[in-house]
């Protein structure tokens, strides 16, 4: 998703009103001034942002984010998956 936003807010049709609690106007007033843009700029941006994260993870399950990672590590156990419970009390009585 793109939102295209030319200076002046000219592509601009829709108004939505939020309330926020004062710590977060105040936070949101302080970025504003310290980036020079207008409290309702880095609002849009905070939203665009969130907007975008929020639909992109429905496009991906948490499977999927990792399957490439899945078997890239390995620990020369050929068994660890079906035997880890005697691999770690091995392990222990030779730290022990």
């Amino acid at each position: 998703m793109k939102y295209a936003v030319e200076k002046g807010g000219k592509d601009m049709n829709s108004q939505l009103t939020v309330r926020l609690p004062d710590n977060l106007e105040k936070d949101i007033s302080m970025l504003a001034k310290k980036l020079h843009l207008r409290r309702a700029d880095v609002v849009r941006m905070a939203l665009e942002i969130f907007v975008k994260e929020t639909a992109g993870s429905n496009e991906s399950s948490p499977y999927d984010r990792v399957k490439s990672l899945l078997g890239s590590v390995s620990t020369g156990i050929s068994d660890l998956g079906e035997s880890h419970r005697e691999h770690l009390l091995r392990k222990f009585r030779r730290s022990a």
